[in-house]
């Protein structure tokens, strides 16, 4: 109890030097009265110290009384600089063996195309791993911005074209903080699974508020082989798991769709009230918006 409630240490401190004060002025009273003189003196350097001590508990008692609990989980001061010295010996130390492994092999050599895609992979991860440790403070478009900015050349090289509709104009802000980077690791795990296993030519990423639900979406999208095909790999590593319940952890919903079209989209739904009420049948984000504009 008294190790997270800083006040109420200070002020049982307090108390019990209140005590100790009483119980040592009675000690030296009766040393004066019964004329003691070996106890005499030690009774007032007894006196003396206690009131070193209370002098010292009493100028620590207004910052003890100022303390109340953090309704945020914004990290220290400390604890970011530390993260941004991590993320700085990453992107200078592991990031750059990366790349000069990479240049070394030939992607026209089937053994080494495989090696460098996985390499490729990694380089990716630590970039993102950089760039999540230093943007704790960032909204979810502005995240997204720095993740297209990560991604769009691995997609060129992989031969996958990349749609972008970010609304960045709505007057609602955009989720940030913890709810941010929570989807922030969905959106990241699912264009992984684009770029490892979809076998898809196209991708599309699309954000915006839709003022009936007041509520954000965020949808991928792409035209690969779909889950029937890629269900596994997407299902191993408790992916699928791990995209549902840092939705629900944010505050919304993971709805996982197959397109007649062919393909995957995965659709979190994230209200800004933190109430959630759709449902999987829920149209598509195209058609809520193009309802809204006309």
């Amino acid at each position: 109890m008294f190790r997270t409630r800083p006040p109420r240490f200070a002020l049982a401190s307090l108390a019990i030097w209140s005590a100790l004060c009483l119980v040592s002025v009675a000690n030296v009273w009766r040393c004066w009265v019964y004329n003691i003189p070996g106890l005499q003196y030690w009774a007032m350097a007894e006196i003396v110290l206690i009131a070193i001590l209370g002098v010292l508990l009493w100028m620590h008692l207004p910052r003890a009384l100022q303390w109340h609990m953090r309704n945020s989980v914004r990290p220290s001061a400390e604890l970011q600089a530390e993260r941004q010295r991590i993320a700085r010996d990453l992107h200078d130390h592991v990031g750059s063996q990366l790349v000069g492994a990479m240049a070394l092999l030939d992607s026209a050599v089937p053994a080494q195309a495989q090696a460098l895609r996985a390499l490729e992979q990694c380089l990716f991860d630590v970039r993102w791993v950089v760039d999540s440790m230093d943007s704790t403070g960032e909204l979810l478009t502005e995240r997204l911005a720095r993740l297209r900015h990560r991604l769009q050349p691995v997609l060129e090289r992989r031969g996958i074209q990349m749609a972008w509709s970010v609304d960045c104009t709505s007057d609602v802000r955009p989720p940030d903080g913890e709810r941010a980077a929570h989807l922030m690791c969905i959106a990241q795990e699912v264009l992984s699974n684009v770029v490892q296993h979809s076998a898809a030519t196209q991708v599309e990423v699309r954000m915006a508020h839709v003022p009936h639900e007041d509520a954000w979406y965020l949808e991928i999208s792409d035209n690969g082989i779909g889950l029937s095909s890629a269900g596994t790999h997407v299902a191993s590593g408790q992916g699928l798991v791990g995209m549902h319940k840092r939705a629900q952890m944010a505050g919304g919903h993971l709805h996982l769709l197959c397109p007649p079209q062919g393909g995957t989209c995965v659709r979190v739904v994230l209200p800004c009230t933190q109430e959630t009420g759709l449902t999987l049948g829920s149209p598509s984000l195209n058609t809520l918006l193009g309802a809204y504009k006309a």
